[in-house]
């Protein structure tokens, strides 16, 4: 296969085409846009080479001179629709409402593209616009009397709840649109199964949590704010 090697690589670091020849017909920002067009469209399983090949119009060996692995495409495709943060405008010099305005970018880049909360992973921070990102971040965060290195662990742990916070609304989206009843009539039936389950005695301290009328909150937007205000203040210097 095109571009093999038993050495780790870095698809950054190779030029855009391997090999010699003719001007490359095609860029990374076409084979990833493509991939990304399909992923959206049809899901992830539905990314390969070959669709890939034949959504750009060429062959499938063709396009392994361009991305020697699938793993590479991957990333290629991370680092697409990264490009979607709006970072023109520079930081305002107040750290938490920076890192807020970040996290609600990544929700609703993770929300147009719900194949990016499966394929991310901390190997894809080395890319052009993850590391634009990130050094955007830095800058909104040079107000903050922390360690670089707690700086570093900010940014990751921003990003990974957000994540989690995702999946979880994919999660629940997704048992909705394949149950054959409302979202209203299942939250009513699981709602009467726990008070059950609370009644029995058998979950005291629960028991106690809900005779003090504390109820998960519904408004997924404001529980996503309350989770990023609580994981900036762990951060807040004492």
């Amino acid at each position: 296969m095109a571009g093999r090697s038993d050495e780790p690589q870095v698809i950054w670091a190779r030029p855009e085409r391997t090999g010699r020849g003719p001007r490359p017909a095609y860029s990374r920002a076409d084979i990833a846009a493509a991939a990304v067009r399909i992923a959206d469209a049809d899901g992830m399983d539905a990314v390969s080479m070959r669709r890939v090949a034949a959504e750009i119009g060429c062959g499938t060996m063709s396009l392994y001179n361009y991305v020697p692995r699938k793993v590479d495409l991957y990333e290629l495709m991370v680092d697409h629709v990264s490009g979607e943060y709006d970072l023109s405008r520079p930081p305002s010099g107040d750290w938490r409402a920076d890192m807020t305005y970040l996290a609600h970018q990544a929700r609703a880049i993770m929300r147009r593209h719900p194949w990016v909360v499966r394929i991310m992973s901390s190997v894809h921070g080395i890319s052009p616009n993850a590391l634009r990102c990130l050094d955007w971040c830095l800058a909104a965060l040079e107000g903050l009397d922390v360690p670089p290195g707690t700086k570093l662990e900010l940014f990751g742990m921003v990003n990974g709840s957000v994540m989690t916070f995702v999946a979880n609304e994919q999660a629940v989206a997704e048992r909705v649109r394949s149950a054959p009843w409302s979202a209203e009539r299942e939250q009513a039936v699981r709602g009467a199964y726990l008070a059950g389950q609370v009644a029995t005695g058998a979950y005291p301290h629960l028991a106690a949590l809900f005779a003090q009328g504390v109820a998960p909150e519904g408004d997924a937007d404001a529980t996503f704010d309350r989770m990023l205000r609580r994981l900036l203040d762990s951060f807040a210097p004492k």
